[in-house]
Formats: C-alpha cells, structure tokens, sequence
C-alpha cells in the first residue's frame, strides 16, 4: 500500500503523460537518472561554438536542451569529416501549435543551419489517429496544417523532407519497421511504455514507427548507400523511451545508435507542474493568438513569483525559481545582458511584477506576429514540395 502511494506522488513522464511529484516540478536530475542519458555541460556547447563557428543557440546557451546520448560521438565524427542528418517530429493532434510545440523546431532550424546538414521531419498522424480517437482524415489534415506551421519556422526545402506516416510508410521504411519489431518483446515494449491490457494492438504495433526514420536506409530517395550516417535526435526528453528502444536495436540491426539532444519542458503558464494542456487554452500562448490574448493571458494567468503587496516585494523582492514570465523570457529574450539585469532587479525586489509582464508580453508578441506572418505566405504549393518524395540537392552543402 505505501508502494503504491509512494508510486501514485512519483513524477510521471511518458511520450502521453507528464506530471510532477505532488505539488512539485519535474525533477530533472531524478529524470536523467531513471532514463540513463547524460547532461548536456558547458564543455559541449563550447565545442558546437568552435565547430560551427556561430555562437550557440539561446536554448544551448541556457540550458533549455540540458541532456543528450551520445552527441559528443556525432561532433567526433563531424570534426573527422563524417556528416549526419537531424531527425524530429511532431504528433499533429490540434490546429494550432502553442510555444512549447515550436521549441524543437526552432532548435532543429539552428542545428539544420549551423551544421548544413539535411533534415527529417516525421508527422505521426497515425499516432494520433490511435491514441486522440481522430478519423484517418482528419489526423492527415492536421499534419498539413502543423507542417504551414513547421515549414514557417524557416527551415531550408533544398535540406529537408517532411512527411506524413499515413502517406509515406512503406516500401524501405516498412522494412526497418519489421526489422526493429522482431528485436523488441511484448514485455519489453510494456516495460518501456507502461501499455495495458486495455490498450489495443495499435499502440502496441506504433513504437517502430517513430524509430525507423533514426536509420538512413528508411529514406532511400535521400540517403541511398550511406547506411552508416549518424542520426541525431534533437526532441523533448518525453521522447526518450521510443528512442531508447531504438538505440538497444540498432546495432542487432546493423546501424549506428541514434544520438539525441534532448530539451526540459516549456512550462504552462500557470507554473511548472508539467506540461500544457491542450484541453485548456489559458495554458498556453498559441501562435494563432492576437497581441490582446497574448496581453491578456500574461497578465491574469502568468503564475508570479512576486510578493503579495508592493511593500513586501520592495523589501524581499521576486522568487525566481517559480515566476513563468521569467522562465518565459528565459527561453525567447535573446539578450543576455537584458535578461541578467531582469533577474537581478526583479529578484532584488527593485523591479515590479507588471514591469516583468510588460516586457514578455513585448517579447511574445513580436515572435508570435512574425510567425503568423512568415505562416501566412506558406502555401499549398510549399507543402507539397517539403513532402515531395525526391532528392535533396543541397544535403550537405
């Protein structure tokens, strides 16, 4: 009985589900333990500095992508010559996507450009015809409008291919799916994933669909005869158990481990339980939402870390350690000087809530407006040509 109590507290984080411990936020530390990959140090982002020659991405900088599995031995073969392609995702369950959803994206843009290396982009749609009770045509018409929302973050078609597991499953793909399956047991893929006896035969079947693309014979338009290139993961550490599994297979199959760098999540507007809810929009800034939402919703919904009355925060000033609009510009003010100072008068107490608000509203409001503008000139044209099954000219150049 205490087992279970002390198990029903414990934080929960699956590809479905995450929670914190009562009351809590997620323990990172503990996650890296449980999970068994390594925390992303210094040392490795001075490395991706001096091999890219560009300054590191904000989210590398700040420890927003804190974890990895073997990204050092994906920069070893990139300073001996050897390339690699990226690989990420998305489950296309809503219209919109909110900030937390453009986070893998805008980091996998930097990596496409900072290492000019091309670029997979899998759109689960089966997935969530599975798990969200969506029609089939319902899921296919949300993976092409989360890919508008994708190809607007920039990045490069000459590099990268998108595709829909509906359409694009098959073929050499569907081999490595069949491969992947033979070396994982029923009790293996419970173990890993927690499924039940209530769950039906779909999820169970799903894991090596997510897996497949981590190897280039998947994508033999792309990568015919270079069945050694590295793959690298850049996703939230939710991700991880699929691509644990995958890595256990992959040398029986003969591939490389995929490599991964993995993220915290983007917290909920109203603190740092877990991860936003779809089913409450007041959750989230969504990129769909007008400056007045975005105002309105940072205002009355932005947990504080701010004392309760003016005279107090004068006198103990903001608790940091739970403010969202500190987090908030934490991932998206690119000034590092400007946030510094932030945290320093607003921790000392000279700063005031409202004045902290107004600046993330400022901040969100430009990169929300830029993305609706840059998703705006996307068109049908565009999409088809990021999910046209063809050869990438400019790969790794």
């Amino acid at each position: 009985m205490e087992n279970q109590k002390q198990e029903e507290e414990e934080q929960i984080v699956t590809p479905w589900e995450v929670t914190a411990e009562k009351g809590g936020k997620i323990d990172y530390d503990k996650l890296i333990d449980k999970f068994g990959c390594q925390r992303l140090d210094q040392s490795l982002v001075d490395r991706v500095a001096r091999l890219t020659a560009r300054p590191p991405h904000v989210f590398l900088r700040r420890g927003v992508f804190f974890a990895h599995r073997d990204f050092n031995d994906v920069l070893d073969a990139y300073e001996r010559g050897e390339k690699f392609y990226l690989y990420t995702g998305r489950g296309p369950s809503s219209e919109a996507l909110h900030l937390g959803h453009l986070v893998p994206f805008m980091f996998t843009k930097y990596l496409q450009d900072a290492f000019k290396v091309p670029l997979v982009i899998q759109l689960t749609d089966d997935e969530k015809c599975m798990w969200k009770n969506l029609t089939v045509e319902e899921s296919q018409r949300l993976a092409r409008e989360n890919a508008k929302d994708i190809i607007a973050c920039g990045f490069d078609v000459s590099r990268t291919f998108i595709f829909s597991d509906f359409d694009y499953v098959g073929g050499s793909f569907y081999k490595n799916m069949v491969k992947i399956a033979k070396c994982v047991t029923y009790n293996k893929v419970v173990g890993i994933f927690g499924f039940s006896g209530e769950d039906h035969i779909g999820k169970v079947s799903f894991p090596p669909v997510q897996a497949a693309p981590s190897f280039p014979s998947s994508f033999p338009h792309l990568f015919s005869g270079k069945d050694s290139l590295r793959c690298l993961i850049p996703c939230a550490i939710d991700q991880d158990p699929y691509f644990r599994m995958t890595r256990d297979v992959a040398p029986r199959i003969g591939y490389h481990k995929p490599a991964l760098i993995e993220s915290s999540f983007f917290p909920a507007l109203q603190g740092e339980t877990g991860k936003m809810s779809a089913s409450d929009p007041n959750s989230a800034i969504y990129v769909t939402d007008s400056a007045k939402d975005i105002k309105n919703k940072v205002n009355r919904y932005a947990f504080s870390g701010g004392q309760d009355s003016i005279e107090n925060h004068r006198k103990y000033g903001a608790n940091l350690e739970v403010d969202i609009p500190i987090k908030y510009l934490g991932f998206f003010l690119e000034d590092d000087a400007e946030l510094e100072h932030i945290r320093t008068e607003y921790g000392a107490g000279r700063m005031l809530t409202g004045e902290v608000k107004k600046r993330l509203i400022e901040v969100l409001t430009e990169l929300v407006e830029r993305h609706r503008r840059a998703r705006a000139a996307v068109t049908d044209e565009m999409v088809d040509a990021f999910m046209a099954v063809r050869p990438l000219p400019n790969m790794f150049s």
